[in-house]
Parts: structure tokens; C-alpha cells; sequence
């Protein structure tokens, strides 16, 4: 009885101890009664399939590297989805990545444009982007992490908020307190397959999510990234596939020809195959090569380190 009882308890504490390793700290975007943009409502997450469906407290999930292996470098992960839901399973793998090049990443959980508490639902997505961004400077001493090396990834949609925070110089996040003096602009951009205009080559759905279904030619051009370029837009590192038959590879184009016209330091990978599904894993032919080109590009910039 004594035995199994010392088993059970042992099987628990391992369990215990697993579930404290993949567990991350989910760190949300706004003090309580001061997020912009908002009606009021009360509002809760809907997860469908391993999907974000809504979103209840935009909040960022953040993944340390090792003491030994840190870095001092960070990047805000924004998950795809044409601004509809969030894959953001396959955004933690993702963040782990990071981690074992000694990069802190934070898997950001942005409001959705469609939710019905928004005031205006184009502002959500890019406050967040900016809040999470000021989050991590404020901290950056305690996280180890060094303020001038913060940057941005984006997967299709997220590729799309990736390029608003890095393009659009209005605060529209300021709220009153002491992170309002630190600076929401990012370092430096890494974008994959990214939505990137609004206008000819826009994703249909990423556009009537974010913008209604019809907006304003000022809004289109608010939100056209490529449009926003000035020559203090942070470098970006672009991947995209010619037989993307979701999000036209033109939005990559328009976005690194619009960074070499403010001689902003782009590097645009275009390779033949991999569709719509660039990732991690299972990517076809020299389309694998693109994490090994991301990590060399991270340390020509001198984000991190060459070891």
C-alpha cells in the first residue's frame, strides 16, 4: 500500500514538473479597465479546431531561452489567419525556434477585427502589435533583453501586422501610463508569405476582416504597407513562394521594392515551390533553406551573434 501510494505521488510530481516545463507565461496587453478601442462588453475566448475563433484578453504568450543560451534579442510573433482566427499551435513551434538561437519570442494573441466590442475594428490588431511591443521594453532588463533589438514576425495575416507596426508611425496605443514613453516601433521585420497591400494584390478575406467590406480608398492606402515606407522603416527579411495561391507573392514585391526606394535594407527570398504553407517543417526542395537564411540574416544585422 506504502509503495503505491510513493508511486502515485511520484507519478504526480513528474506530472506536475512537465506541466511547469511546457507551461508559458501568458502575459495580457492591458491593465484592467484601460484598453482602447473597446465598448464595454465582456468578452471570452472561442477556440475552434486549435483555432482562435475570439479573442476574450489580447495578451502575448512568452517563451524564455536558457540563462546560458539568452541572446538579448526578442521578437513578437503574429500568427496568420487572414484576421479571422489565429493558428497559433504551429506560431509556439515557432517561438521555440527562437529560443534555441537564444532569442526570447512572445507568440502575440491580438483582438480579431470582427469582434463586436471593437469601436474600430482596423485600429485592434496594430494597438495590440504596439502595446506588445512597449510591454517588452518595459521589461527588458528583467527578461534580458536588450531594448534596441526587438523585433517582428509575421505569417500571411500576421506578415500584415508585422509590416503595420513597422510602417505606421501614429501612436494609437497610448493610454496614460508610464509605457507610453517607450517606443512601439520594432527593430527589424521578418515577414512570411505576407499580406501586405490592400489595394490590386490584396488577400479578399485579410481586406473585408480588417476593413469592412468596403472601405475607403483611404483606408486602403492607411493599410497598404508598402505605401507607408519611410527611410525609418526598420530592415525586413521577406520569404514568399512563387506558386502562393493564396496571398500573391506581388505583396512581397510591392514591400521590399518600397524599402529599396528608402534605401531600408530588404532581403527578399523568393523560391519556387511551398505555396501558401511555408513553415517549420515539410518544406519542399530549396524552400528549406529559408530558416538557415533567416538566422545568417539575424546575425548580418546584428541582432545576435555569430558564434
Amino acid at each position: 500500500m506504502m509503495l503505491k501510494l510513493k508511486g502515485t505521488i511520484l507519478i504526480l510530481l513528474m506530472i506536475g514538473l512537465l506541466q511547469k516545463a511546457v507551461a508559458q507565461d501568458s502575459i495580457p496587453l492591458w491593465p484592467k479597465g484601460k484598453m482602447p478601442n473597446t465598448k464595454g462588453l465582456v468578452m471570452t475566448d472561442s477556440i475552434f479546431n486549435e483555432r482562435y475563433q475570439r479573442i476574450g484578453t489580447p495578451r502575448m504568450y512568452a517563451f524564455f531561452p536558457s540563462k546560458q543560451e539568452n541572446r538579448n534579442a526578442a521578437v513578437i510573433l503574429c500568427p496568420g489567419g487572414g484576421y479571422h482566427h489565429y493558428a497559433h499551435v504551429s506560431t509556439f513551434q515557432v517561438a521555440k525556434w527562437f529560443n534555441t538561437m537564444g532569442i526570447s519570442a512572445f507568440v502575440l494573441v491580438s483582438r480579431l477585427p470582427h469582434s463586436p466590442d471593437l469601436v474600430e475594428r482596423s485600429k485592434a490588431p496594430l494597438q495590440d502589435a504596439q502595446r506588445a511591443i512597449r510591454l517588452i521594453r518595459a521589461n527588458a532588463q528583467a527578461w534580458n533583453i536588450n531594448p534596441d533589438k526587438i523585433g517582428v514576425m509575421g505569417f500571411s495575416a500576421g506578415g500584415h501586422v508585422a509590416s503595420t507596426l513597422g510602417t505606421h508611425t501614429e501612436d494609437i496605443s497610448a493610454i496614460g501610463d508610464s509605457l507610453d514613453r517607450l517606443s512601439f516601433n520594432p527593430n527589424f521585420m521578418l515577414l512570411v508569405s505576407p499580406v501586405i497591400t490592400m489595394g490590386e494584390f490584396a488577400h479578399k478575406g485579410s481586406r473585408e476582416n480588417l476593413l469592412g467590406e468596403n472601405p475607403s480608398k483611404e483606408l486602403i492606402e492607411k493599410y497598404s504597407s508598402e505605401l507607408q515606407v519611410t527611410a525609418k522603416t526598420p530592415p525586413a527579411f521577406i520569404v514568399v513562394a512563387e506558386n502562393d495561391k493564396t496571398v500573391p507573392p506581388q505583396n512581397s514585391l510591392l514591400f521590399y521594392n518600397a524599402l529599396r526606394a528608402k534605401n531600408v535594407s530588404a532581403s527578399l527570398h523568393v523560391f519556387p515551390f511551398g505555396g501558401h504553407a511555408i513553415g517549420l517543417q515539410n518544406n519542399p526542395g530549396s524552400t528549406k533553406l529559408w530558416k538557415e537564411l533567416c538566422e545568417f540574416w539575424l546575425i548580418e544585422m546584428g541582432v545576435v551573434k555569430g558564434d
